[in-house]
């Protein structure tokens, strides 16, 4: 193990109109290629599209999303004597956060529609009303957990 000094965690600022490190983390999932400015545009049109479906601020819908996508367990590969056994394992807050945000960008990127922007707003109010592909993932990723509980005993 390394003497070194731990790293510290770092967050991302906070961004400019919600003032929610939340958001400025799914700005920087969205990114692609290095245009920020286009992701900003991304998620404030999403967000504009959410106020004006859900009429309610689009940041507690987000955020109401972000905590029915997050699991609670998930498998893990540990390999023990020559076999590889699926291990669950509990999930740690941001990880948990970061799991969710992923999945809401990848089910929303998948829709059917038009622009980026109305399809991430619909990713984002089905997973806040409990449907979609996002919650069917974290269902999925339970089932597996409950499924290899068995191997709980092998957790490292």
């Amino acid at each position: 193990m390394s003497r070194r000094n731990i790293s510290k965690k770092r967050f991302p600022e906070t961004d400019a109109i919600y003032n929610s490190y939340l958001v400025s983390l799914l700005i920087s999932r969205i990114l692609k290629s290095g245009k920020k400015t286009i992701a900003k545009k991304i998620v404030y049109q999403a967000f504009d599209i959410i106020k004006k479906k859900t009429n309610e601020d689009p940041l507690t819908v987000f955020e109401k999303a972000i905590r029915n996508a997050s699991p609670i367990v998930e498998v893990k590969a540990r390999r023990v004597g020559g076999s590889t056994y699926q291990v669950p394992v509990e999930v740690t807050g941001f990880r948990a956060t970061n799991l969710s945000l992923r999945w809401i960008i990848r089910y929303g990127d998948q829709r059917v529609g038009r622009s980026m922007a109305i399809k991430l707003a619909n990713e984002i109010i089905d997973t806040a009303n409990d449907i979609g592909n996002t919650i069917k993932k974290k269902e999925e990723t339970h089932k597996m957990a409950e499924a290899n509980k068995a191997f709980a005993h092998f957790r490292y």
